[in-house]
């Protein structure tokens, strides 16, 4: 079986459900690693900096890859998709300040809200993404890996 019809039996459904539950994992480790005051900077900017980088994959390739895929097929899905991309820029706004913040080397109380921040927008925006997307991401057929349209952390 070639790699495309691999791809074609993917359940994006549980690839996106399995991508956001990724993400949560990470976010997490990010809220643990600021809570423990004795982890040195250098480490606390790797966690925020790792959090950072796989998020902003994630969306980056779903505005690439998945949402055109999606826009072609269900014409329907305009104003989701439109709304959903929208939530990439904030969040993308958002991770700029947190990144701005651990290169001034800010405290971990001053990330801690900057991450609650980007938490809030994106478990709203994950909920969002799941209610409106994922019946019709259990039928969905693209010809692309999966790294490629839901990003690869």
């Amino acid at each position: 079986m070639s790699d495309v019809e691999k791809n074609r039996l993917v359940a994006w459904d549980r690839e996106m459900r399995a991508v956001h539950t990724r993400l949560r994992e990470i976010l997490e480790l990010v809220r643990a690693s600021l809570d423990a005051s004795e982890l040195p900077p250098r480490e606390l900017l790797l966690y925020c900096h790792g959090f950072c980088v796989a998020l902003s994959r994630h969306h980056i390739a779903e505005d690439a890859e998945l949402f055109p895929v999606l826009s072609a097929r269900h014409p329907e899905l305009g104003d989701t998709i439109r709304k959903l991309q929208q939530d990439h820029g904030m969040i993308a706004h958002l991770i700029a300040d947190l990144e701005h913040a651990v290169a001034m080397a800010g405290s971990p109380e001053q990330l801690a809200l900057h991450v609650e921040g980007i938490g809030a927008i994106m478990e709203s925006h994950f909920r969002f993404e799941e209610r409106q997307l994922l019946e019709i991401l259990e039928t969905l057929e693209v010809d692309q890996p999966i790294a490629r349209v839901l990003g690869e952390f």
